[in-house]
């Protein structure tokens, strides 16, 4: 980890469970060389965990409020941490 590391922990609301978000945020998130992970919740969101460098996390949010998302992200809360290191690669949950 380098001191412009962050950790992203993203809550996307909308219609994004079983149309490829995951797949195509965590496909996202390896192209920017970030960790972490995005997972399915019963209430119909999903939550991305992501760390690593501060742009990249931006890209990564830009890309989950933007237009090319599958399905219809209606809103995405993010809060900004310090990064936790633990993780080491990026999962679909």
């Amino acid at each position: 980890m380098s001191l412009n590391d962050v950790r992203l922990t993203a809550w996307v609301h909308g219609r994004v469970q079983g149309v490829g978000f995951r797949w195509y945020t965590r496909a996202t998130a390896l192209e920017l060389g970030l960790v972490g992970y995005a997972q399915n919740y019963p209430d119909g969101r999903v939550l991305v965990v992501a760390e690593g460098q501060r742009a990249d996390c931006e890209s990564l949010l830009a890309w989950l409020e933007g237009p090319n998302t599958p399905g219809d992200v209606t809103a995405v809360v993010p809060l900004w941490q310090e990064p936790k290191g633990a993780l080491s690669t990026f999962d679909r949950r």
